[in-house]
């Protein structure tokens, strides 16, 4: 992505190419591109394992986790978000990989029996990044308010899950109300802040 800094609006519908292109890519050679990003997440991961971590369900484009909560599952409780209103925060209930999923909110699957519990690690799933720790989503601010009212009851660790052709070389918009991130992992790098 360049040029001038555009609208959020112009700047979702540009960053949403950009990452259809950066996994058709990865498709394109075998998933080389999610695997390695899944591995770095893995890698990045280690100091949290037992401690709750929430993935989510990938729609479309975004990078799938689900190889690495299979592999969390093994040695922690491992959730998924879960929309319950427009504008509230997500609530995350527990998801294992032989879990029955049924649709919930914007497409997404959820378990099909609820069992709420509080992440201590967010993997979160975005359009795109920065390289200060700011991330571009879909404007709904779900995870946002997530992040902040997580944040209210104690430390949350935030990692956004993307391929590096997401990252936005103009400059990204950010309001009071955006979370920041603790890291992004992408299949080149992570990057800590």
């Amino acid at each position: 992505m360049n040029g001038a800094v555009l609208s959020k609006t112009a700047l979702r519908a540009q960053a949403k190419v950009a990452r259809e292109e950066a996994h058709a890519q990865s498709l394109a050679q075998g998933g080389a591109a999610a695997r390695q990003a899944v591995q770095l997440l893995l890698g990045f991961l280690q100091p949290h394992v037992g401690q709750v971590i929430a993935g989510y369900m990938p729609l479309g484009s975004e990078l799938d986790p689900r190889p690495a909560m299979t592999e969390l599952s093994m040695h922690g409780p491992v959730a998924v978000p879960v929309v319950e209103a427009k504008a509230q925060p997500l609530r995350f209930d527990l998801w294992s990989p032989e879990a029955e999923m049924k649709p919930g909110a914007f497409g997404a699957a959820i378990p099909k029996i609820s069992q709420p519990v509080v992440p201590e690690v967010v993997i979160v799933p975005m359009l795109a990044f920065n390289r200060v720790g700011h991330r571009l989503g879909y404007g709904g601010g779900f995870y946002d308010r997530t992040l902040a009212k997580l944040r209210a009851g104690g430390p949350v660790f935030a990692v956004g899950l993307a391929y590096a052709g997401q990252e936005a070389h103009d400059e990204l918009p950010v309001e009071p109300t955006d979370a920041p991130l603790d890291a992004i992992v992408t299949e080149r790098e992570v990057l800590t802040f």
